[in-house]
């Protein structure tokens, strides 16, 4: 007995004295724990809600954004590294952070322009993998959320947006894992970290780590965090990736969809493509566990093009024991693109690009971009 309690002992503690190593440093780990990369979708708690397309609104989301505290230095090697992921930890001291929010816009450090190379320069000859120590910032975030009572035996996953240029995670003190790719979501699986009631999430940031030297670009360097941050909950057996391709036939008339799901334990996914109006034009049923597919036939739908970007839905459903116990919507555009002497067709018509280099960037909030700012942008 005194055996397995020192083994699990010193299983915490290796959760949380991990997170110590130079990972931000080695080109060989770019993730720690992080939940594969899918495609872009939230799975709501019934066909009604996903019909509305709120994902804010649904039982399924708890939101991480908002003020955090948070602790920022200039130096890499004068960041906290103990006890500030731990539940106790007194942060009375610590100021205040916007998530979503860039630490430069917000008091911390100084908006860098660089067209080439990299913000270092001035300071540190390049030596990959291995970035400055000295003006190297450091950001570290503390929050306590209240977990819904009715999340209870439910999978808990976190999704954090877009954090520059890497990001350590700690739930109630014990270390969950770590990411880079910055214009990348990063996901973690949250549920046996969590508890009912209280919890304490902590995470920190550098503002350069191995994976900066695949930014050298022309663009406004800022760090923290840039997109939405949440949390959502899934059913024991979900969908853990569905990727729609549509197609046209040869001439640009009739369509097929294929859809692939994979699955994470068993179930039923009833599939049905409804059109602008919200008639359905199309139906189909996989069943079953792991990766599924099926292939749709729509007769003469109306397509999509930059000028009429007609749209469907697909709606798959996903039950267990008779039951929904998920529900995914999906948006489908029906076009053909192709390549032919040298000139991008689509859907047959030749087309013509015109576009500059453009990234987000908002004069107020750096990468934080609003619904608002977007549609002004594009006006």
């Amino acid at each position: 007995m005194r055996k397995n309690v020192l083994l699990c002992a010193l299983a915490i503690a290796g959760m949380t004295a991990f997170a110590q190593k130079n990972e931000w440093q080695d080109p060989n780990v770019n993730a720690i724990n992080r939940a594969p990369m899918h495609t872009n979708f939230f799975a709501f708690e019934s066909e009604k809600s996903a019909l509305k397309g709120c994902r804010v609104a649904s039982e399924n989301y708890l939101t991480l954004n908002g003020m955090w505290k948070f602790n920022w230095v200039k130096d890499a090697d004068q960041r906290p590294v103990a006890d500030f992921y731990k539940i106790d930890f007194n942060d009375k001291g610590w100021d205040t952070m916007p998530v979503p929010g860039m630490w430069e816009m917000n008091g911390y450090g100084d908006p860098v322009y660089v067209s080439a190379g990299y913000a270092w320069s001035n300071q540190f000859q390049n030596n990959p993998p291995y970035v400055p120590i000295e003006n190297n910032h450091v950001g570290t975030y503390r929050k306590e959320i209240v977990l819904p009572a009715d999340w209870k035996g439910r999978e808990i996953m976190a999704h954090f947006g877009s954090v520059t240029s890497n990001m350590y995670l700690w739930v109630n003190g014990q270390f969950v894992g770590y990411s880079e790719d910055s214009k990348l979501e990063a996901e973690f699986d949250l549920t046996k970290y969590l508890k009912p009631g209280k919890n304490v999430i902590a995470f920190q940031v550098f503002r350069w780590c191995d994976g900066s030297y695949l930014e050298d670009q022309d663009f406004f360097r800022f760090c923290g965090v840039g997109r939405d941050c949440y949390l959502y909950a899934r059913a024991a057996n979900h969908i853990e990736d569905i990727r729609v391709t549509p197609d046209l036939d040869a001439q640009y008339k009739d369509a097929i969809l294929q859809v692939e799901i994979q699955m994470k334990g068993k179930g039923t996914v009833d599939l049905k493509l409804l059109d602008q109006a919200g008639k359905e034009v199309a139906s189909s049923v996989v069943n079953g566990s792991g990766k599924q597919s099926v292939v749709m036939n729509i007769s003469d739908p109306a397509k999509w093009t930059a000028e009429t970007p007609n749209l469907y839905q697909l709606i798959a459903n996903l039950t267990v024991g008779g039951k929904v116990v998920e529900s995914i919507p999906v948006h489908v555009g029906f076009r053909k693109i192709e390549l032919k002497n040298s000139q991008v067709l689509v859907n047959g018509q030749p087309v013509l690009f015109k576009g500059v280099n453009r990234h987000e960037l908002d004069p107020d909030y750096g990468y934080v971009i609003s619904k608002e700012r977007m549609i002004q942008d594009i006006k």
